[in-house]
């Protein structure tokens, strides 16, 4: 049975004010909260445990709990002082136990069926796109093998939001958050900083979705602008 991890601990300042009294993957897209779309998703795949790590207004998603029994909420302590490898750090003994996604929660997943399938390698979905972008991206070698992960690049696969980590692969990415947490400049650091630094023992390859099946929003102009294109209710 595989399991997943839903990174929720954040303060979503860009959607302000609609984050002010409401954290962000809590916010509704075509009549849903964002991460009740990605728990869709992976309930149409039929994950076992759902880790849901909140800091944020963390009260808020207890009731996710009530309505999904799979759902398990764990908190994120430092969510104000430390950048989203605290989230990776408090929910890494999940890491390890089974295969598992890692999802963040400000995601509107319109196409559950990106998750049908298992992956042969350890990987992150990504969506191709061409010209140059300032977001983060993934260079790869001839085999199709990750070699780098970071911002900024020219016709390449984006980040989705969505990763997947054989069993062998999270407990080793799991050892190396722990061993970067408290280190000098840790606090900045994204989970995906540590798992680029640990790519010459990490086996990752993308995982190519459709551009429409999966659309983060970080802001509320974005918001509006998903709800004008897709309208119509989701349905999970």
């Amino acid at each position: 049975m595989e399991n997943a991890i839903i990174m929720a601990s954040g303060l979503g300042t860009r959607m302000r004010p609609l984050t002010e009294t409401t954290p962000k993957p809590l916010i509704s897209v075509c009549g849903v909260p964002m991460i009740e779309t990605v728990i869709g998703a992976l309930n149409w795949r039929g994950i076992g445990r759902i880790c849901v790590v909140v800091g944020y207004l963390g009260e808020q998603f207890y009731s996710l709990r009530e309505k999904y029994s799979n759902v398990e909420i764990v908190e994120n302590p430092d969510y104000r002082t430390v950048n989203n490898i605290s989230s990776i750090y408090y929910a890494r003994d999940i890491l390890g136990t089974a295969d598992c996604f890692i999802c963040e929660a400000d995601l509107f997943v319109r196409d559950q069926e990106i998750l049908s399938g298992t992956p042969d390698t350890s990987c992150y979905f990504g969506k191709y796109t061409d010209g140059k972008t300032n977001d983060w991206v993934f260079d790869t070698d001839d085999n199709g093998f990750i070699t780098r992960i970071g911002k900024g690049g020219e016709n390449q696969y984006l980040m989705t939001g969505i990763s997947f980590f054989r069993r062998e692969d999270g407990e080793l990415l799991a050892r190396k958050i722990e061993e970067s947490y408290g280190k000098d400049g840790y606090e900045s650091l994204f989970w995906d900083d540590v798992a680029n630094n640990s790519l010459d023992v990490l086996r990752l390859r993308v995982h190519p979705v459709a551009q429409d099946s999966i659309v983060e929003i970080d802001t509320v102009s974005e918001l509006e602008e998903i709800e004008n294109l897709y309208g119509e209710k989701y349905e999970s």
